[in-house]
C-alpha cells in the first residue's frame, strides 16, 4: 500500500473529527479521497455526513484536486492543503500554499486563518481523544466487498 494513501484517509477522518458538530465554516473547504474505496468506507462510517454537514465540498475520489487540476483558489489568495508537494501557481495565480496536516487544515478552515501554535494544540485534543478510531489503517484486503471484487479480476 501506498504510504501517501494511508495518509489521505487519516485526512479525512482527523478533519471529520475537528468538524464533527460544526456548520457554516466561514471558507471554502474541499475534500477529495483518493479512491473510490476510501470513499465508500468514510460514507458508512459516517465521516462523509459529517464533513457535509460543516460546509465542505465533497470532491470526486482521486489526485486531480490536490494538484491544482480540479479547483484552484481566487487570485492572491492563501490556502492550507495536506498534499505532499507544493510549488508556484499550483492552485491559482498569486496564491500563498502552505502544507499541513488534515488537522490543521481543518482548524483553519472553522478560523477562516492560519490559526496559532496554543489554538492548535487546544484543538487537537479532540482528535488526539478519538486517536484509535482517526488513525486506524484501513484494511481494504480484509474487507469482503473489495476482496470478493479483486478475486473476480484476471490479470
Amino acid at each position: 500500500m501506498d504510504m501517501g494513501d494511508e495518509i489521505e484517509r487519516k485526512v479525512d477522518k482527523a478533519a471529520g473529527k475537528v468538524l464533527e458538530g460544526k456548520s457554516d465554516i466561514p471558507t471554502r473547504l474541499w475534500i477529495a479521497p483518493p479512491t473510490k474505496m476510501d470513499a465508500l468506507i468514510l460514507t458508512e462510517e459516517g465521516y462523509y455526513g459529517v464533513l457535509g454537514k460543516s460546509g465542505a465540498r465533497m470532491e470526486m475520489p482521486g489526485c486531480s484536486l490536490c494538484m491544482g487540476n480540479q479547483a484552484q483558489i481566487r487570485k492572491g489568495s492563501t490556502a492550507i492543503s495536506t498534499s505532499t508537494r507544493n510549488f508556484p501557481n499550483r492552485l491559482g495565480i498569486d496564491t500563498r500554499v502552505y502544507l499541513g496536516s488534515a488537522e490543521l487544515a481543518a482548524m483553519c478552515a472553522l478560523a477562516g486563518r492560519i490559526i496559532t501554535v496554543p489554538e492548535y494544540m487546544e484543538q487537537i485534543k479532540l482528535v488526539n481523544a478519538k486517536a484509535a478510531d482517526v488513525y486506524r489503517y484501513m484494511n481494504f484486503d480484509k474487507i469482503p466487498e473489495f476482496v470478493e471484487v479483486a478475486a473476480t479480476v484476471e490479470m
